[in-house]
């Protein structure tokens, strides 16, 4: 017979590890059921990775980071054994249970899991599977000679895990621009295939840039107020926790000797193809850095600081060629972005646009009743994801649900 559990939530990563304290903090009984361990997603990325954010950023309910080094950055092991613990001391998580389906009883009220040797009935699901679920490899590549390693964001490790040759990095985000730092750093001649990414230095009036923006509105900011909703996937400001943390942008990886070049439009055996838009994608990109600059002497005045001192970005060659042999080339990297698998396990017509976000208010599917969403990018907020954010989240689902269940009894 299947079992019965009022409320299951799926993935022990921060945004399920939140929920369930929440849940428990309510008194609102639960499982949380993990396809390998918690915090493992975290484990896949790249051997140097860190965070991004400083760890006083850390800010989980029931799981702040109290550390020694509230300015440095956790390793990925780090910020795995910090959820590990946090998994720990709630004592609801049901790790190597992956869910492989999800559908509506039959009727109407409450669903059915599927899982490796069991079916799982709830009245509630919160999925909460992670905002990073299948990296994105656009049909740009598609043509590569099959004899050149292509290599996603996930699948990279080490500069020394890649073929001998020259490496085509393909993005422009945070992950694309740490990758392409490193494997130049390590001897390898490398090219970047650019896109329209912000930056900003890592630190300004003896600040982090990620204390100026929290202190202002930056993280706040709603789905509705974007140009348009496919503006959900757009990069994160170009910035790296790699060594204590430093500034990394365009200006920093041609300074180390990446080839920077205009976006990828196609790869035909070894010929790789590019438009001759370099130009208008490093004002793009200083177009963000502006925005982000006047943000940051906004929250000087208002807060009665210094208004820091942030020159103007100096000149960068802005010449590339729009073609480029791949002969002598080992491995083309492609980090850019990731898209949902919700419509891969979840049996609910319309339960994604056309972005592949979840149709919902406020974290409750609009179409599936009692199945809510947890961890993912904007979904009430910037920083709705993020380990500082996730939180707020996951407070106002285990409200919402204790509040549910309460009227149910």
């Amino acid at each position: 017979m299947p079992e019965e559990i009022d409320v299951v939530v799926v993935g022990a990563g921060q945004a399920g590890l939140a929920t369930s304290h929440e849940l428990g903090l309510r008194g609102v009984e639960h499982v949380v059921l993990e396809a390998s361990k918690p915090g493992s997603s975290w484990l896949g990325r790249w051997d140097s990775f860190t965070l991004v954010g400083p760890n006083h950023t850390v800010r989980l309910p029931g799981a702040p980071y109290t550390g020694e080094d509230p300015g440095g950055f956790m390793s990925r092991t780090e910020v795995a054994d910090h959820l590990r613990a946090y998994a720990g001391r709630l004592g609801r998580v049901r790790t190597g249970v992956p869910v492989h389906a999800l559908r509506p009883l039959a009727g109407g009220g409450g669903y059915e899991l599927r899982t490796d040797g069991e079916t799982i009935r709830s009245r509630v699901v919160v999925v909460a599977t992670g905002a990073y679920q299948r990296p994105l490899r656009p049909a740009a590549v598609a043509g590569l000679a099959p004899d050149v390693a292509c290599v996603d964001v996930l699948g990279y490790r080490n500069p020394a895990g890649l073929p001998d040759g020259a490496v085509l990095v393909v993005g422009s985000g945070q992950s694309a621009c740490q990758i392409a730092e490193e494997l130049v750093v390590s001897g390898r001649d490398v090219v970047m295939a650019c896109g329209r990414a912000p930056w900003f230095p890592r630190r300004v009036g003896g600040r982090d840039l990620f204390e100026w923006l929290m202190d202002s509105s930056f993280y706040e900011q709603t789905p509705d107020q974007l140009a348009s909703p496919a503006a959900r996937h757009g990069a994160n400001v170009q910035a790296s926790g790699a060594r204590g943390g430093h500034d990394l942008h365009y200006r920093t990886l041609a300074a180390l000797g990446v080839r920077l070049m205009g976006h990828l439009l196609e790869i035909d055996g070894r010929t790789a193809r590019f438009a001759p838009d370099l130009p208008e994608v490093i004002a793009a990109g200083d177009a963000g850095f502006r925005f982000v600059r006047d943000t940051v002497v906004d929250v000087a005045r208002d807060r009665g600081l210094p208004v820091p001192e942030i020159p103007e970005p100096g000149p960068l060659d802005t010449a590339a060629p729009t073609e480029l042999d791949l002969r002598g080339f080992g491995a083309v990297v492609v980090a850019t972005g990731f898209r949902s698998r919700y419509a891969e396990w979840v049996d609910v017509p319309g339960l994604v646009d056309a972005q592949g976000f979840p149709v919902h208010v406020d974290g409750e599917s609009v179409v599936a009743p009692d199945l809510h969403f947890v961890g993912v990018h904007f979904l009430r907020r910037r920083r709705s994801s993020l380990l500082f954010g996730v939180g707020d989240d996951a407070t106002a689902t285990a409200t919402r649900i204790s509040a549910r269940l309460s009227l149910s009894t």
